[in-house]
């Protein structure tokens, strides 16, 4: 069956990764493209309340719909699903992101903040990241496994509520081992701030870090994962309830 397939990112209308995606997501049906105007990383699940959302429309192609949206991107899916597309999508993809949203990055992911946006519509949603900042990185080993997650997802028939946080690593094709389902990688930003001048004299900091990991010898984590040469998918959830908690709790009132 053909995808009515909605597409969309963080890092802007004209980032590469998102060609890359389109290009693959085309092969699968008609595709609907919502992106920012410009990059919107980290920007989790942001949403715009107190400006007027604008769209500028470009045509690439008779039977493609994109629009520019100066919103974050689970602005884009918002507006894509509520007031732009006739029909509503069977798929939701986003990215593919230049750079990593493996471990707790998923948190302040724009990326993944628009595939699980997608998630609460109940149309499976899937965010793809390659391990690479680069403005012109290397899409090629990309493109290959999205069109081979995009097979065995839509074969299965998946839970409409599925989400998937995939992570390729930025290697040669030839180097990647295979596939592996994950859970994500326990560990912490180590962040620092920058503290400079600005040509006026004025104190400014710039946000610095590294990711720490706390268990990198466990080797069912996405961390490990993309360090070994493999493609990691790590499905998340909408529903953030503790659940052991939840039920310890019970005890106590």
């Amino acid at each position: 069956m053909k995808q009515n397939i909605l597409i969309t990112n963080d890092d802007g209308i004209n980032a590469k990764g998102l060609r890359a995606l389109i290009e693959v997501a085309s092969e699968f049906g008609k595709v609907t493209i919502v992106a920012p105007e410009m990059g919107m990383s980290g920007m989790s699940h942001a949403i715009t309340m107190t400006n007027p959302l604008f769209l500028r429309r470009i045509k690439i192609a008779d039977s493609v719909e994109v629009y520019a949206c100066q919103g974050t991107p689970v602005d884009c899916v918002k507006i894509a699903v509520d007031s732009i597309m006739e029909e509503a999508p069977t798929l939701i993809l986003s990215g593919i992101n230049h750079g990593s949203n493996s471990n707790v990055s998923v948190l302040y992911s724009g990326t993944m903040g628009a595939a699980t946006e997608g998630a609460t519509y109940n149309v499976p949603s899937i965010g793809f990241s390659l391990t690479s900042h680069l403005a012109n990185a290397d899409f090629t080993a990309a493109r290959y496994y999205v069109k081979e997650i995009l097979e065995k997802v839509l074969q299965h028939n998946c839970n409409k509520s599925l989400c998937l946080n995939v992570n390729i690593p930025s290697i040669p094709s030839e180097e990647i081992k295979g596939i592996k389902l994950c859970r994500q990688a326990n560990g912490f930003w180590q962040e620092e701030f920058d503290k400079k001048l600005d040509p006026r004299g004025r104190e400014y900091y710039w946000l610095v870090g590294k990711f720490i990991n706390t268990e990198p010898e466990a080797a069912d984590t996405d961390e490990w994962a993309l360090r070994n040469g493999y493609v990691s998918i790590v499905p998340v959830q909408v529903d953030m309830t503790d659940y052991k908690t939840l039920k310890k709790a019970e005890t106590w009132f």
